[in-house]
Protein backbone atom coordinates (compact mmCIF):
# COMPACT_ATOMS: atom_id res chain seq x y z
CA UNK A 1 0.00 0.00 0.00
CA UNK A 2 2.59 2.13 0.66
CA UNK A 3 4.67 1.90 -1.84
CA UNK A 4 1.74 2.30 -4.17
CA UNK A 5 1.00 5.61 -2.22
CA UNK A 6 4.49 6.32 -3.34
CA UNK A 7 4.37 5.83 -6.77
CA UNK A 8 1.40 7.43 -7.33
CA UNK A 9 2.85 10.79 -6.03
CA UNK A 10 5.43 10.10 -8.85
CA UNK A 11 8.37 9.07 -6.40
CA UNK A 12 10.44 6.33 -8.66
CA UNK A 13 12.96 3.85 -7.93
CA UNK A 14 15.44 6.14 -9.29
CA UNK A 15 14.70 9.08 -7.03
CA UNK A 16 15.14 6.83 -3.66
CA UNK A 17 18.72 4.85 -5.41
CA UNK A 18 19.41 8.76 -6.06
CA UNK A 19 18.64 9.69 -2.21
CA UNK A 20 20.89 6.87 -1.40
CA UNK A 21 23.73 7.10 -2.91
CA UNK A 22 23.31 11.01 -1.51
CA UNK A 23 23.10 10.02 2.01
CA UNK A 24 26.66 7.59 1.75
CA UNK A 25 28.08 11.19 0.64
CA UNK A 26 26.30 13.37 3.27
CA UNK A 27 27.41 11.04 5.85
CA UNK A 28 30.99 11.72 4.71
CA UNK A 29 30.32 15.23 4.53
CA UNK A 30 28.76 15.35 7.70
CA UNK A 31 31.34 13.49 9.65
CA UNK A 32 34.16 15.91 8.07
CA UNK A 33 32.19 18.50 8.91
CA UNK A 34 31.27 17.92 12.51
CA UNK A 35 34.78 16.82 13.04
CA UNK A 36 36.77 20.29 12.04
CA UNK A 37 34.17 22.20 13.65
CA UNK A 38 34.50 20.21 16.97
CA UNK A 39 38.41 19.54 17.14
CA UNK A 40 39.94 18.69 20.23
CA UNK A 41 38.60 16.30 22.60
CA UNK A 42 37.69 12.20 22.07
CA UNK A 43 34.09 13.39 22.87
CA UNK A 44 34.00 15.62 20.06
CA UNK A 45 35.10 12.49 17.57
CA UNK A 46 32.61 10.37 19.32
CA UNK A 47 29.84 13.24 18.38
CA UNK A 48 31.39 13.11 15.02
CA UNK A 49 31.06 9.28 14.49
CA UNK A 50 27.07 9.21 15.63
CA UNK A 51 26.23 11.79 13.44
CA UNK A 52 28.34 10.05 10.28
CA UNK A 53 26.88 7.10 11.29
CA UNK A 54 23.29 8.39 11.92
CA UNK A 55 23.06 9.58 8.23
CA UNK A 56 24.40 6.88 7.18
CA UNK A 57 21.86 4.39 8.06
CA UNK A 58 19.45 6.49 5.83
CA UNK A 59 20.98 4.79 2.73
CA UNK A 60 20.04 0.98 3.29
CA UNK A 61 16.19 2.23 3.54
CA UNK A 62 16.16 4.10 0.67
CA UNK A 63 17.99 0.98 -1.41
CA UNK A 64 15.01 -1.23 0.36
CA UNK A 65 12.60 1.83 -1.01
CA UNK A 66 14.64 1.56 -4.70
CA UNK A 67 14.03 -1.96 -4.85
CA UNK A 68 10.33 -1.98 -3.53
CA UNK A 69 9.72 0.37 -5.69
CA UNK A 70 11.51 -1.15 -8.84
CA UNK A 71 9.22 -4.01 -8.41
CA UNK A 72 6.09 -2.53 -8.23
CA UNK A 73 7.15 -0.33 -11.44
CA UNK A 74 7.93 -4.00 -12.98
CA UNK A 75 4.27 -5.04 -12.17
CA UNK A 76 2.98 -1.10 -13.43
CA UNK A 77 4.61 -1.90 -16.92
CA UNK A 78 6.21 1.89 -15.84
CA UNK A 79 9.75 0.65 -15.30
CA UNK A 80 11.31 1.68 -18.39
CA UNK A 81 9.15 4.75 -18.79
CA UNK A 82 10.50 7.93 -17.37
CA UNK A 83 9.27 10.02 -15.28
CA UNK A 84 8.52 12.74 -17.99
CA UNK A 85 6.77 10.52 -20.40
CA UNK A 86 4.47 9.06 -17.16
CA UNK A 87 3.89 13.35 -16.07
CA UNK A 88 2.46 13.52 -20.11
CA UNK A 89 0.54 10.08 -19.85
CA UNK A 90 -1.05 11.16 -17.04
CA UNK A 91 -1.88 14.62 -18.48
CA UNK A 92 -3.16 13.37 -21.66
Amino acid sequence: MIIKKMHDMGIRSEHAYTAAVASIGLSIFTWLGSVKVEPGSHADLARADRWGIFVGEWAPTFFGLGVALSQHEQQDGTLAASVHELREQKAG
